[in-house]
């Protein structure tokens, strides 16, 4: 065992502009700044706690590997900054960070949006949580599809035979979530599902129990339809089977609407 090295800055003022400032492997405690410009900073591998940065312009600054915690970066921007590795927790950051300032690689951008939903969470900004929620699930639909499908080195050296089968399934039952329920974020996506299912069982029935050849026969079960999925309307020529189906599809639609509202009120 032997020290890393990190040097130990506490209780500081940084009073100036930085230009072309190495801060590589620093622990940074209680500091802080206000209305300065940073440009070609290297932060890398530090680690902030309790700092406050205030309407600090980051102009390409390196801040890959860095652990922020308990800090303050309101009204600050960070135009062409690298964030790769990076973690936060209980800090104040805008989160136009979610738009400018993702990681080019898939797996890398998951990362670093999860870290920040967490930390928008943890701080109760549900706008943000929303927005960064969006990011991730688009970030985890890309990252399965090239884990399976993607054809250069750093995927098929990675992920090879049941690895990228697993991927293959995993990406599969991400699409199906997405196309349902959005994956537990889209309530418009479980009404379109829920309507889908209406005309399918509508078609169903007429054809299963009544005269196909009678378009009135579709329109009734269609009208119908609603209260047999809510329980209310029992035929009795529906075979056990049958009505066990829409009891099931009852109780699954009813536990992901719910899921849904729960998540949304939780977030706040």
């Amino acid at each position: 065992m032997k020290s890393n090295g990190r040097e130990r800055f506490e209780d500081q003022i940084i009073d100036s502009n930085l230009e072309n400032e190495n801060f590589h492997n620093k622990l940074f405690i209680r500091v802080g700044a206000k209305g300065r410009i940073f440009k070609n900073v290297d932060f890398s591998h530090t680690y902030f706690d309790n700092c406050y940065f205030r309407n600090i312009q980051f102009d390409s600054c390196v801040f890959q590997g860095c652990k922020f915690n308990n800090c303050n970066f309101q009204s600050s921007s960070f135009s062409g900054s690298n964030f790769e590795y990076s973690t936060f927790e209980k800090t104040f950051i805008d989160s136009d960070i979610l738009n400018n300032n993702c990681p080019s690689h898939n797996n890398l951008k998951l990362k670093f949006v999860r870290s920040l939903r967490l930390n928008f969470q943890s701080l109760g900004d549900s706008v943000a949580v929303n927005k960064a929620i969006k990011i991730e699930l688009s970030a985890t639909k890309e990252y399965y599809y090239e884990a399976w499908h993607s054809n250069t080195s750093y995927y098929r050296k990675k992920y090879t035979n049941w690895k990228r089968i697993d991927f293959f399934f995993k990406w599969l039952n991400f699409r199906i979530q997405d196309y349902v329920w959005g994956n537990g974020e889209s309530i418009y996506k479980l009404i379109r599902t829920g309507l889908f299912l209406w005309i399918i069982f509508s078609v169903l029935e007429t054809l299963m129990y009544k005269n196909s050849n009678s378009l009135f026969e579709y329109w009734k079960s269609f009208l119908e339809a609603p209260s047999v999925f809510m329980g209310i309307y029992k035929p009795i020529y529906y075979e056990i089977w049958y009505y066990t189906l829409i009891t099931v599809l009852r109780f699954i639609g009813f536990a992901l609407f719910t899921s849904i509202l729960i998540k949304r009120y939780n977030r706040r």
